[in-house]
């Protein structure tokens, strides 16, 4: 408008009328970009401390089980104090309030989004195989670390029977028998309040079977399901925010219970399981991991929070939430996630395979009794059996 104004008449009125648009939206641009600029700025000065002041979750819970077992040590008067340990069990129980509906939602999403009961079949039947082999090789591994290392000898222990007493009772209702009815809950509601992961597994997958066989029909049910299962992960992530305070309370009264003296006798059998553990983790997952075509250290420290929160609260159930979504942003497929994982917490419990043979000869050594090699090979098969299902409840290895 202003060139063809400025041809014809260049002092005419609609020249004029053209310049003066021209200069509005001229003005009005460079408003804009001003605005922009100051808005962009801004944003970027409010949001830069907070970066500069992030503390990640996993420095946090080092920290504070730094700080735990320092105050242990110092005044284990005050660490021994009832609340101190409703610190840690607290948060156990945050956590465990959560995860029987956060395993039901994953199993059934996962295999309803699959249509193929096969494919799920061969997974679950893969997976079962991988883990009895595993956690056989880490019992193996257990007996023999303890028959190289010796590390009962000399210790000339007495045996109390009533400090025991409690877990020979549990212990004897351990059979292989009882294991496999409890699979089976009683009522459906018991085994959501109860929290026992084997039995709500079992009625997750017939559940997600069931909804497979429905089809397009149960389209809402699913779209639900996922939708509690997205709620139940804020949850999660909301009840994370207080880990450091569960490591905290949960490292200082063992610290402050125990004591670093007198675990003194124990050190060196402490010391050998934790290096077996290493060991384990380097060279047998490590290998199985360059199999697959990863790095297993890299892998720990992706998941390095949630290590950190296992150690310091003795649960490895702690980490189940967290653990599911980190595999998922990985890249792994949801229903292998939600089936492999869940299912692995009963039945390849490594760490605890190899404490049980480790403590078992350790413990026979101690009070000098001879194990022959045919009674060792009795405790490893006896082992393989009691050691499923016994994830969430600690200590559980002292029990089978």
């Amino acid at each position: 408008i202003f060139a063809q104004a400025s041809r014809h008449s260049p002092r005419s009125p609609a020249c004029s009328v053209a310049r003066a648009m021209v200069a509005m939206l001229a003005t009005e641009d460079v408003q804009a970009a001003s605005n922009s600029s100051v808005s962009e700025e801004s944003a970027s000065l409010q949001a830069s401390p907070r970066r500069r002041c992030r503390f990640p979750l996993y420095a946090q819970v080092l920290l504070a089980i730094v700080l735990g077992g320092a105050l242990g040590g110092a005044l284990p008067g005050v660490a021994t104090n009832p609340w101190i340990e409703a610190l840690g069990q607290g948060f156990v129980k945050l956590i465990k309030m959560a995860i029987a509906p956060i395993i039901f939602c994953t199993i059934v999403s996962g295999i309803s989004h699959v249509r193929d009961a096969a494919k799920i079949g061969r997974v679950a039947l893969k997976a079962l195989l991988y883990f009895e082999c595993v956690s056989t090789l880490a019992l193996g591994i257990g007996l023999a670390v303890a028959n190289i290392s010796r590390p009962g000898r000399g210790f000339d222990a007495k045996p109390d029977e009533a400090a025991i007493q409690k877990y020979k009772d549990q212990a004897a209702a351990h059979s292989s028998r009882e294991f496999v009815l409890n699979i089976i809950p009683s009522t459906v509601v018991g085994a959501f309040a109860d929290g026992d992961i084997l039995q709500v597994l079992f009625f997750a997958v017939l559940f997600g079977f069931a909804m497979m066989r429905q089809g397009d029909r149960a389209k809402n049910l699913l779209g639900l399901v996922d939708e509690v299962a997205g709620a139940m992960f804020g949850v999660i992530s909301i009840i994370m925010r207080v880990a450091p305070i569960g490591a905290f309370g949960a490292m200082a009264y063992t610290v402050g219970k125990y004591g670093v003296g007198t675990l003194g006798n124990l050190i060196a059998v402490v010391l050998i399981f934790y290096l077996t553990a290493a060991l384990f983790i380097c060279i047998v997952l490590g290998s199985i991991a360059a199999c697959a075509g990863f790095n297993i250290f890299r892998f720990l420290y992706y998941i390095r929070a949630e290590l950190l929160v296992v150690i310091a609260t003795s649960s490895s159930e702690s980490a189940l939430p967290s653990l599911l979504t980190k595999l998922e942003k990985l890249g792994c497929s949801k229903p292998v996630v939600g089936l492999v994982v869940p299912l692995g917490y009963s039945f390849n419990l490594d760490g605890t395979n190899i404490y049980m043979t480790l403590a078992t000869v350790f413990i026979s050594q101690a009070m000098g009794v001879s194990l022959s090699f045919a009674d060792q090979m009795k405790i490893l098969v006896v082992a393989m059996l009691t050691s499923k299902g016994a994830t969430g409840v600690t200590g559980a290895g002292f029990i089978t």
